[in-house]
């Protein structure tokens, strides 16, 4: 029988931490073997043994999550999952804390923090395995039932026919999670300003969409943005699917454009790639190129193959330079990527797909 994984739960308040304690040892993967209320316990706890995955929350009196986040990662690396409320600005937060090193956040509200939490628990459960296998560097540089796991059929019944002929407008469709907000940074930072149109699916929570756009797009030459239902999926644009929300691709004549739409878990996931991809595979076929990165699980692997089956080329992140390898490994599995390469490559492979 593998090792359980040890989790150590660092916030101030006693029923979040109570809660989280009774959320994480029912899954029996997981062991809680410390909690602390605030940093400073966290610190002497530490050096009495060391977790495997440390949940934290940003708000705590003494020292903050982010300071004690920042001293862990160029400390003693250990695999963070931010648990804190990311309503209005405290999305900014959310961002800082994957720039230091936080490998997943879970959003809890204000109020009612004990009964989301509880809701919450295959989410959070599944958040602190992807943590467990994260790959992590110095800041300086089995699931619980859940009902059946639904696939893209949920949103989008798979076409019967072929798609359409291959034509000169082009489009990409990306599918990320664990490690992806820090991995998107580095594959949109290299792309020209004349780049086709792309659609990207990164698992996050809702509300954080917008201010992940914002940023992405002051650091980059193509612009982004979040995504709303009925945008045009233009050269040089990138648009981030919303959190909590669907996103296709759909095309009318020569355009390219998104819908938005609710719909259930698919692949335990909403936003979910295998929707986005299978969307492509139907309405972009071999004008398209699709790319899965970094992510725990396997959203996206089917809709990629789907994708390659109808035409579209295709590409996968290596091992080497996943958080998780997780989801590329999976397409890569089932035969759905034509090439593998490292993150500071994928740029220059979407390029040469596309043309």
């Amino acid at each position: 029988m593998a090792e359980k994984i040890k989790v150590m739960i660092v916030d101030d308040s006693a029923v979040v931490r109570q809660t989280l304690m009774d959320i994480l040892s029912s899954d029996p993967q997981i062991e809680v073997i410390a909690t602390a209320s605030d940093p400073f316990v966290a610190a002497a706890r530490l050096k009495e043994q060391i977790p495997d995955v440390i949940t934290l929350d940003v708000e705590m009196p003494r020292m903050d999550g982010l300071t004690f986040l920042q001293k862990l990662m160029s400390q003693h690396p250990i695999p963070v999952v931010m648990c804190s409320s990311l309503a209005g600005g405290g999305t900014d937060t959310a961002l800082k804390a994957l720039e230091y090193g936080a490998v997943e956040i879970i959003t809890k509200p204000r109020l009612g923090t004990k009964q989301f939490l509880e809701e919450a628990r295959v989410v959070i459960c599944d958040k602190v395995k992807a943590a467990a296998r994260a790959r992590l560097r110095k800041l300086s540089q089995r699931s619980i039932a859940a009902g059946p796991k639904l696939t893209a059929d949920a949103v989008l019944p798979k076409a019967r026919s072929k798609a359409m002929l291959e034509t000169t407008g082009k489009v990409v469709v990306v599918g990320a999670s664990t490690g992806g907000t820090e991995a998107l940074r580095v594959f949109l930072e290299m792309l020209p300003e004349d780049v086709p149109g792309i659609v990207i699916v990164q698992h996050m929570p809702e509300h954080f969409t917008a201010s992940f756009a914002g940023r992405l797009d002051s650091l980059c030459r193509i612009s982004v943005k979040a995504a709303a239902d009925g945008d045009s999926v233009l050269r040089g644009r990138a648009l981030i699917a919303p959190g909590n929300r669907h996103c296709l691709l759909k095309r009318s004549g020569a355009r390219y454009f998104v819908e938005i739409k609710d719909g259930p878990l698919v692949s335990r996931h909403r936003p979910s790639v295998d929707v986005l991809f299978r969307s492509t595979a139907r309405y972009a076929g071999p004008n398209a190129v699709g790319v899965i990165m970094t992510g725990m699980g396997d959203d996206g692997a089917k809709g990629m193959l789907e994708m390659k089956e109808a035409g579209a080329r295709t590409c996968a992140q290596d091992e080497a330079s996943c958080v998780v390898f997780g989801m590329p490994n999976e397409a890569i599995k089932l035969g759905a990527a034509e090439s593998v390469v490292p993150l500071d490559r994928i740029a220059r492979e979407v390029l040469r797909l596309a043309h």
